[in-house]
């Protein structure tokens, strides 16, 4: 029996939406997603026509779980519980004020870099 291949189309209406393509043509595959320790409800698989053992993949995304930070939604085969994709949300202030200390501390180690650089090019020459 082949693999299960789960491909992310776009996430849209507070939807995650995505294309699965099952190696049983003909039988539903079941899958859950699953926030921290909880799985969503909702999850919706319906068959591609003209595509056999394609299915089209919507997970709603509860507003209740969005919050400051980064949230991370894992895709699980309920069969054999191998994880085949997952999704990620980063919302809020918290996150801008992480990057923001980032980008300083790299300026600050870029900056020692270019002191020492210099440096060693005087050093060299002279």
């Amino acid at each position: 029996m082949g693999e299960m291949i789960l491909t992310k189309t776009r996430i849209h209406g507070g939807k995650w939406e995505g294309v699965l393509k099952a190696p049983a043509a003909d039988e539903q595959p079941r899958l859950a997603v699953w926030h921290l320790d909880a799985a969503l409800t909702g999850v919706e698989l319906s068959s591609i026509p003209d595509r056999p053992g394609r299915w089209r993949v919507s997970v709603p995304i509860p507003a209740d779980l969005l919050s400051d930070g980064v949230q991370s939604f894992v895709i699980r085969d309920e069969g054999s519980g191998d994880t085949l994709g997952h999704f990620t949300i980063v919302t809020g202030v918290p996150l801008e004020d992480d990057i923001r200390a980032e980008v300083d501390l790299l300026r600050a180690e870029l900056d020692l870099l270019k002191k020492a650089f210099r440096r060693h090019v005087v050093q060299t020459a002279g």
